[in-house]
């Protein structure tokens, strides 16, 4: 009898060696992918249901969750275009414009499926909360809800390794929980002690039978001033290569 208490004694107040902390998992994730500040260089190939392609190479700054610039190196009738993101607020810098004009997250100044806020990417961290995780398997899955109206997706399913802690999987939706955009992570390399995916494709049910997709070829971490993220420096970024 006593024997039988005890066992039911022990289940009852018995806790889980440990419980996930979403918010800590998905700083991780964040600092996993990219460095808290950074250069890299990153081809965009946007695929026509034809199978026409469209490549850009960009090379990209960014520093601490909410700063980051990239500069068009090719191709050639893009060359000197930048884009610029302080949270929330982006601008487009075209050469023989000389001012840069505000952009939104939706819009898209490659075309294709990735858009401002994919290409100008900020730490999950610094734009979503993580309402749930589950563990499934060998990964878990994040439940992110954006923290304001100004975010590109209302919510996020996101797919990370457990060992890894690295995205596998990224589903884009709407606050109905409609699907936006899937991002698929792969071929995991070294950067030179930074492990992570060298690709990400992406696809759309709003964009029938067009992909696109992102290739690292590098990624350092690298400290910059802040006058590096304004808009009087746009001009000047070619500068930091």
């Amino acid at each position: 009898m006593w024997k039988a208490l005890i066992v039911i004694l022990v289940m009852l107040f018995t806790v889980p060696a440990y419980a996930v902390d979403g918010t800590e998992l998905l700083k991780e994730v964040d600092r996993n992918l990219n460095p808290e500040s950074y250069e890299s260089y990153r081809k965009l190939i946007n695929i026509e249901p034809d199978g026409r392609k469209k490549e850009f190479t960009l090379y990209t700054v960014k520093k601490g969750a909410d700063k980051v610039v990239s500069l068009f190196i090719a191709p050639a009738s893009e060359k000197g275009r930048s884009t610029l993101r302080l949270g929330d607020n982006m601008w487009f810098y075209i050469p023989n414009v000389g001012k840069p004009i505000r952009i939104t997250s939706l819009q898209s100044v490659v075309g294709g499926v990735f858009n401002n806020a994919d290409i100008l990417q900020l730490d999950y961290t610094a734009e979503y909360i993580v309402e749930k995780v589950e563990e499934q398997g060998n990964e878990y899955l994040l439940h992110l809800k954006a923290k304001t109206k100004t975010v590109a997706y209302d919510r996020i399913r996101l797919r990370a390794g457990k060992e890894t802690k690295l995205p596998t999987k990224i589903e884009c939706l709407t606050e109905a929980g409609m699907l936006i955009k899937t991002l698929y992570f792969k071929d995991i390399k070294d950067f030179g002690g930074i492990v992570r995916p060298a690709v990400i494709e992406t696809d759309s049910p709003l964009y029938k039978n067009y992909r696109s997709i992102m290739i690292l070829a590098k990624i350092k971490a690298r400290d910059f001033k802040d006058e590096v993220f304004t808009l009087t420096f746009m001009p000047n970024l070619e500068s930091l290569r």
